[in-house]
C-alpha cells in the first residue's frame, strides 16, 4: 500500500485488499493463511500451540507464556509484511539495539562500581561526597569534543541555545555507556591497561549521580524506597494553618492552558523501565498480572490497605515486556490486546492496579502503564500504525478463544451508555457476532465518512473505509480538538493529563464495525423507554450508565450560588469547548475555590479550574474590550447590575495581571508563571474530611496527588465541611470546616467565591427510579441486579 490507497488495493499478503480486514469470512481466510505458514515454518512451535488452543487447561502457566512468545515474532512478521511495513519494523529492531549498552553500564557499571563508592561517601561523614578530578571531567569532555559545551563544574550549559541541550546531553549518556562498555570488555584482558580511566569515569559518575544536570539520564536513575507514609512530598505554607500542603517549590510546573500536559516517557525511558523489569513470568511470579497472595492463598494487601490483585484484565504484562525488549513493538501490541482489546483507554495516567501488584514492594515498581502506553505509541507511529492496532482488535491469533470475529449471527442488542464499560462490551459483543446498536445521552460528533466507511443506502454501494496511513490524519492538539462526546467520562471527567486522541483512535475503531450503529443524543427512558426498545428487533439490554449520578453532601445553604457539583463542572469545561480561548461559553468561576473531596475526580476538577482562570479572566478582557470598542465602555456597564459590574472589574484586573505576565515571560524566554498570580488570588484548595494518607487519591493513585500539587493546587487535610456561607447578594463567599484543634473540634472558615463537590458518585440506576419495575435492583437497591 501506498500514501492515498484506494480499500481495495492489494496488501502484502497476496489475495487479500485492506476492505477484506473489515469482512469476517475474509479475517477467516487471513487466520487460515497465518496458520498454514505457522505450521510450515515451525512444525513443532504449531503442534504445541494447537494443543494450548485445544486445551488450554492442560498447559501450565510458565509453558503458556513461553508459547505466547514463541508465537508472536510469527504473527508480528505476518502483520509486517501485511503492511509492506519490513525496513519500519527493521528500525525499531535498530533503534532498540543502539540502547542495549546505556542498560549494561547502567547495571554493570554504574550501580555495581559508582554507586558503592557514592554510599562509602555518605557513610563516612554526612556532609561528604565524592569530588571529580580535572582528569575525570576531561576524560568525559574527550567523548563530546567539538559539541560546544563544557561539562565542568561550574560552566553548566549556558552557552547553549535554550531547548537544544536535551539532544545532547542525551547522545553524551550513549557515548559515555558505550565507553564504559568499552572499558569493561577490555578490563576483562588487560586489567592494568584501563585502571586509571575506569576509576576516572567511575569517579565522575558518582559526583553527578544527583547532578539535576543529569535528572533525565536513566544510567543514573535508580528506583527509590517506598514510604507508604510519605508518597508524596509536601510542605506547610502556612503555620496557623498546618492542615494545608501545598507541593514543593522546586517541582512546580508552569502550566498554560489545555494543551496535553504529560507526552509520556521517552523510548530511552520505556525500555529503561523495561530492563528494571525481571521479567517474573519465567517462573510464574507476575504478580503484576496474576496478583499477590499470602502463604494462605487470600489476596495481599499492601500498607495502605488496598487489596494487590494485579491487573484486573490478567493482560500478559511480562511477555509483552519481553517482545518490546527485542524491538518487537508490533508482538508486544498483539499480546496486550488479547486481553486489552481497548488499551488506548488504559495505560499511562489512568489505570495503574498492575504497578501496584508489582513484585517490588519496598521500593519504586516497574512504570507498567508507561510501558503500555509507549508500545501502543511505538506501533501507532509506524507507517499504517492505526490500522494495525484497528485489525488487532479484530484479527489476533494469539487469542485463542477469539482469534478473528465471527459473522452477524442475527442477534442485537441495546448497549446504554457509551463509557469504559458501554464501548468494551461492545467490542466483544461484535467479535462474538451479535449487532450492536449503542446510545449515549451525550451528543456524539460523527467521524468523517471516508475513513469510516458507509453502508449500502439505496442504489448507493456499501463503501469501506479509506486507510489511514499516518496516526497524524487523526491526531489533534488537545486545546484544538474536537470534543466528540464519545466515551462518557473518558471524555469530560479527565484532563488533559491524558491525551484524548486515545478516544478518537478507539471511537474510530468500533464506527468502523459493520454491525454497530451509535446514537448520541439518546436518554434511555426518556427519548428511548424499553417498551419501544423491543419493537426496535433488540433482543438484549446491556446497561453501562456508569457510576454517575453525584453524592449530595449534607452542608447548609448548600444550593447557593458558587456551588456545585464537580462532575458538573468537568462537562461544562470540556464539552461546552470552555477551555478553548475562541470558544463561547458561560462557565464562570471565581476565586478562591474549594473542591471538597479526597478522590481522582476532585484532583482533576482542581487542577483544571486552576489552568482555566487565567484563561477566563483572559478571555473576559479581550471580549470586554471589544464590547467597548463597538458599543461604548458606558452602554456595556450599564447592561450589568452591581454584583455583576463588582465581578467584571475582579475579572479585569485578573485579566490585565494575566496578559502582563505573558509579556514578561515572552520578554524573559520563558514558560507565564501563573500559579504565582492564581495562588495571590486565593487559589484552588483541595479540602478532604481526613488526613491525605487516608484520602482515596492517594491510597490508589499517589502518582496523581503528586503531580497536580506540582501545578500549583493546595490540599487541605482534617476538614469537614458544615456550612457554606453566602455573602450579601446570596453567593457564596467562605465554606466553614469542622477540625480538631488542641480544645476539641472547632470551626474554621475558608474564603471560597467557587465550591466544587466531589464528594463520590453512586450508581446510575435512574432509570429504575423513574419506572418501578422495569429492572431487578441488588439487595441494597443500590445497584442493577448483573446476570
Amino acid at each position: 500500500m501506498s500514501p492515498g490507497s484506494s480499500p481495495h488495493d492489494p496488501l502484502g499478503i497476496p489475495g487479500f485488499s485492506f476492505a477484506d480486514l473489515h469482512q469476517p469470512a475474509r479475517l477467516k481466510d487471513l487466520y487460515i493463511r497465518f496458520s498454514e505458514e505457522v505450521k510450515q515454518a515451525d512444525a513443532d512451535l504449531w503442534s504445541q500451540w494447537t494443543q494450548y488452543r485445544d486445551t488450554p487447561e492442560a498447559v501450565g502457566n510458565v509453558a503458556k507464556s513461553n508459547l505466547i512468545i514463541g508465537m508472536a515474532p510469527h504473527l508480528s512478521r505476518f502483520i509486517t509484511r501485511l503492511f509492506s511495513i519490513g525496513p519500519d519494523a527493521e528500525a525499531m529492531v535498530a533503534a532498540t539495539r543502539v540502547y542495549d549498552d546505556l542498560f549494561r553500564f547502567k547495571i554493570d557499571f554504574v550501580r555495581r562500581r559508582a554507586l558503592p563508592l557514592l554510599k562509602s561517601a555518605s557513610s563516612a561523614s554526612s556532609a561528604a561526597r565524592v569530588e571529580a578530578t580535572a582528569a575525570d571531567h576531561a576524560l568525559v569532555e574527550g567523548l563530546m569534543e567539538g559539541d560546544g559545551f563544557s561539562l565542568m563544574e561550574g560552566d553548566g550549559f549556558s552557552r547553549r541555545q535554550a531547548g537544544a541541550e536535551a539532544p545532547a546531553l542525551q547522545a553524551l549518556e550513549l557515548a559515555i555507556a558505550r565507553f564504559g562498555c568499552e572499558l569493561l570488555d577490555r578490563e576483562a584482558t588487560d586489567k592494568a591497561a584501563v585502571a586509571e580511566q575506569i576509576e576516572s569515569l567511575k569517579r565522575w559518575c558518582a559526583a553527578h549521580l544527583h547532578d539535576p544536570r543529569y535528572k533525565n539520564w536513566v544510567v543514573f536513575r535508580f528506583p527509590e524506597t517506598l514510604d507508604f507514609a510519605k508518597l508524596v512530598r509536601v510542605q506547610h505554607p502556612n503555620a496557623a494553618m498546618p492542615e494545608i500542603l501545598t507541593g514543593p517549590d522546586d517541582k512546580l510546573r508552569r502550566r498554560e492552558g489545555f494543551k496535553l500536559t504529560d507526552r509520556r516517557y521517552s523510548d530511552r525511558e520505556v525500555l529503561s523501565e523495561i530492563h528494571y523489569c525481571v521479567l517474573c513470568h519465567e517462573r510464574d511470579k507476575d504478580t503484576c498480572s496474576k496478583g499477590i497472595t499470602d502463604k494462605e492463598g487470600r489476596l495481599a494487601k499492601n500498607p495502605l490497605g488496598i487489596p494487590l490483585p494485579g491487573c484486573p484484565l490478567d493482560e500478559k504484562i511480562s511477555e509483552m515486556h519481553t517482545l518490546r525488549k527485542r524491538g518487537d513493538a508490533i508482538g508486544a501490541l498483539a499480546i496486550v490486546t488479547v486481553d486489552n482489546p481497548m488499551v488506548p483507554g488504559t495505560g499511562h495516567r489512568i489505570c495503574n492496579d498492575c504497578m501496584k501488584g508489582c513484585i517490588y514492594q519496598k521500593q519504586e515498581p516497574v512504570n507498567i502503564p508507561q510501558v503500555e502506553t509507549g508500545v501502543l505509541t511505538d506501533v501507532l507511529e509506524m507507517p499504517w500504525g492505526v490500522e494495525i492496532y484497528g485489525l488487532l482488535t479484530r484479527w489476533n491469533p494469539l487469542n485463542i478463544k477469539r482469534p478473528y470475529a465471527l459473522p452477524f449471527n442475527g442477534r442485537t442488542v441495546l448497549v446504554v451508555g457509551l463509557g469504559p464499560a458501554g464501548y468494551t462490551l461492545s467490542h466483544y459483543l461484535l467479535n462474538e457476532g451479535f449487532g450492536v446498536v449503542a446510545i449515549d445521552g451525550l451528543k456524539i460528533e460523527p467521524l468523517a465518512d471516508d475513513i469510516v466507511g458507509t453502508p449500502e443506502r439505496g442504489a448507493r454501494p456499501a463503501a469501506p473505509p479509506r486507510p489511514i496511513r499516518e496516526w497524524a490524519e487523526i491526531y489533534r492538539p488537545l486545546d484544538a480538538r474536537v470534543l466528540e462526546g464519545f466515551g462518557g467520562v473518558s471524555e469530560y471527567g479527565i484532563t488533559v493529563r491524558w491525551d484524548k486522541n486515545f478516544l478518537t483512535l478507539i471511537h474510530l475503531t468500533l464506527a468502523r464495525r459493520n454491525k454497530l450503529k451509535i446514537y448520541g443524543g439518546v436518554r434511555f427512558g426518556g427519548a428511548l423507554p424499553i417498551e419501544e426498545v423491543w419493537g426496535h428487533g433488540i433482543d438484549h439490554v446491556a446497561i453501562a450508565t456508569g457510576a454517575g449520578r453525584p453524592t449530595i453532601i449534607d452542608i447548609k445553604n448548600n444550593l447557593i450560588r458558587g456551588i456545585r457539583k464537580a462532575s458538573d463542572f468537568l462537562m461544562a469545561l470540556q464539552l461546552t469547548g470552555a477551555f478553548k480561548a475562541d470558544a463561547l461559553s458561560n462557565l464562570q468561576a471565581r476565586l478562591p475555590a474549594v473542591v471538597i473531596g479526597g478522590g481522582l475526580t476532585g484532583i482533576d476538577t482542581a487542577t483544571e479550574l486552576m489552568a482555566y482562570y487565567p484563561l477566563q479572566v483572559e478571555k473576559t478582557l479581550e471580549r470586554y474590550e471589544a464590547l467597548s470598542r463597538d458599543l461604548g465602555e458606558g452602554r456595556v456597564r450599564g447592561m450589568m447590575d452591581p454584583e455583576e459590574q463588582g465581578v467584571l472589574d475582579e475579572f479585569l484586573a485578573h485579566g490585565r495581571a494575566v496578559r502582563d505576565e505573558r509579556k514578561r515571560a515572552a520578554a524573559a524566554g520563558e514558560k507565564a508563571n501563573f500559579i504565582a498570580l492564581v495562588r495571590s488570588w486565593g487559589g484552588v484548595t483541595l479540602a478532604y474530611r481526613k488526613r491525605l494518607q487516608d484520602a482515596p487519591a492517594y491510597r490508589l493513585n499517589h502518582e496523581e496527588v503528586a503531580l497536580a500539587l506540582e501545578e500549583g493546587i493546595a490540599f487541605a487535610e482534617n476538614m469537614n465541611p458544615v456550612e457554606a456561607v453566602p455573602d450579601e447578594f446570596g453567593a457564596v463567599k467562605a465554606m466553614i470546616f469542622t477540625r480538631s484543634g488542641p480544645n476539641g473540634e472547632e470551626h474554621v472558615e475558608i474564603p471560597a467565591r467557587t465550591v466544587l463537590v466531589a464528594a463520590g458518585t453512586v450508581p446510575n440506576i435512574t432509570y429504575e427510579k423513574e419506572h418501578p419495575g422495569s429492572f431487578a435492583l441488588d439487595e441494597k437497591m443500590k445497584f442493577f441486579q448483573g446476570f
